[in-house]
C-alpha cells in the first residue's frame, strides 16, 4: 500500500531522515515510535509532500508520489491528522471535518455517507458538531482532527502523535475509536507516530523504531522511548 525506500530528507544543514525504509500493507496498523525530534513528524510530512526529499522513493498503491503534487495526495484516499491539529477556530466542528472533502469537491451524497462514517467511528463528534472548533478542548481537538482525516482517508490514515496531551479517559476513547475503525474497515491502513509505545498496545500490527532519522529493527525499541 505505502512504501518508503531509502528516503532522505535534509532541512538546511540537518540530515533529518536517513535512508528511511518501511512498508505498510493494506489493512495494517503500523506504529512509528521515537523520541521527540527523531524524525516521526518529518516522515509523515514527507509522505504528504510537505517536506522535500533529497533522495529515495515513496509509492502509494503502486503510484510514485513524485508524480502527485501535495494538494492532490489526499484525493488518493490519504487522510492526515497533524500533531498540532490545525483547526479553523471560527468554523464549526462539522465544518472542520468536512473541509478536506469540500476541497476535493466530493458529491453531496458521498460527503454525507463519509460524514456518517466519521460519526459512527467517533460518536462524540456528532454531539460537538455545531460548536465552534475554537471552543473545544485540546483533547477534543485531537478527536476533530481524527474525524477530518477519516473524512478523506478511505485507504490510508496518518496520525501524528494522536495521544499526546490527552487525559487518560480521552486517550481511552481515542483508542476505542481506532479499534472500531480497525474492526469495521479491514482494508484501511493506519500509520501512527508515538513517543510512548505503551499507548499503542493492542493496536499496532508492526512497530518501527526511528532514532536520529534512521529506522531500526523494532526489537531494539525500549519499553518507553519518550
Amino acid at each position: 500500500m505505502l512504501a518508503l525506500e531509502r528516503v532522505n530528507v535534509r532541512i538546511g544543514a540537518m540530515h533529518v531522515l536517513r535512508d528511511v525504509t518501511l512498508d505498510v500493507s493494506p489493512g495494517a496498523t503500523v506504529a512509528l515510535v521515537g523520541r521527540n525530534g527523531a524524525g516521526k513528524t518529518t516522515t509523515l510530512r514527507t509522505v504528504m509532500g510537505l517536506a522535500a526529499r533529497s533522495s529515495g522513493t515513496i509509492t502509494f498503491a503502486g503510484t510514485d508520489l513524485d508524480a502527485v503534487p501535495p494538494h492532490r495526495r489526499p484525493a488518493l484516499g490519504i487522510g492526515y491528522a497533524p500533531e498540532d491539529r490545525r483547526l479553523f477556530s471560527a468554523f464549526s466542528v462539522e465544518e472542520n471535518i468536512l473541509l478536506p472533502d469540500r476541497v476535493a469537491r466530493t458529491r453531496n451524497a458521498d460527503a454525507a455517507r463519509k460524514l456518517e462514517r466519521v460519526y459512527e467511528t467517533v460518536p462524540e463528534l456528532k454531539e460537538l458538531r455545531r460548536r465552534p472548533a475554537g471552543s473545544v478542548s485540546g483533547g477534543q481537538g485531537k478527536m476533530v482532527a481524527l474525524g477530518r482525516a477519516l473524512m478523506i482517508g478511505t485507504r490510508l490514515v496518518l496520525l501524528d502523535e494522536p495521544f499526546q496531551g490527552l487525559a487518560p479517559a480521552l486517550a481511552r476513547r481515542y483508542g476505542d475509536a481506532l479499534r472500531r475503525l480497525r474492526e469495521r474497515e479491514r482494508e484501511l491502513s493506519l500509520v501512527i507516530t508515538e513517543s510512548n509505545p505503551a499507548l499503542l498496545a493492542g493496536l499496532a500490527d508492526t512497530t518501527f523504531l526511528i532514532e536520529r532519522g534512521e529506522v531500526v529493527p523494532a526489537e531494539m525499541a525500549p519499553d518507553h522511548v519518550g
